[in-house]
């Protein structure tokens, strides 16, 4: 009798935390159970666009008239570019155009005169595609890449994965869940990783 109930608690206890576990929304790990949050929602992408500097990053900087101040630079480990007279400037996180405006202010505030300020980017960081591809691992980035170019870029699917969605992590943000097929820009730095399937 007592071993029945035993039994009995041991079984409710153990449907409360299949049942809480399977509601449970954003799975980010293969095993886990339950379903990924989708974050789309209609005429919305699910993952921002605009590209942020990051570490290994080279731009192209162009002071007008100012030779000296201008050639390439590249944001080293500490997320900062390193530019002649002003020293250090912070570029990790940043969009382009923050960076110039920045670059703009410092070189204003006591170094030139209504400075003139280009920045463009010269080589991009590479993109990383990992879990059930063929050969994942570190890609270089190429301007209008799409998901299903990244995964062919690693071989393609394993028979092990799970083909209707994915996810793509981005410096900054949380990893998104993207149901595929889905019009997603490639961002030099993206982590994509290719879950797997449970059936």
């Amino acid at each position: 009798m007592v071993q029945r109930l035993l039994l009995d608690v041991n079984f409710r206890v153990l449907a409360a935390i299949l049942a809480s576990a399977a509601i449970t929304p954003g799975c980010t790990s293969p095993g886990e159970i339950g379903s990924p949050q989708f974050a789309t929602r209609q005429g919305q992408n699910p993952v921002p666009r605009i590209y942020r500097l990051g570490v290994g990053d080279k731009v192209k900087v162009t002071v007008f008239g100012e030779d000296n101040l201008s050639g390439p630079f590249e944001v080293n480990a500490v997320g900062q570019i390193s530019m002649p007279l002003i020293g250090e400037m912070p570029a990790k996180g940043m969009a382009l155009h923050e960076f110039r405006e920045g670059l703009t202010r410092k070189l204003s505030d006591g170094y030139l005169k209504n400075p003139k300020v280009s920045v463009e980017m010269l080589n991009y960081r590479p993109i990383f595609v990992h879990g059930e591809v063929k050969n994942g691992g570190e890609f270089a980035y190429k301007n209008g890449i799409s998901l299903r170019d990244a995964i062919a870029m690693a071989g393609g699917y394993t028979y092990r994965a799970d083909q209707s969605y994915l996810y793509v992590g981005r410096e900054g943000e949380p990893d998104v869940a993207v149901k595929t097929p889905a019009d997603v820009a490639i961002l030099p730095g993206d982590n994509i990783r290719i879950p797997e399937r449970f059936f």
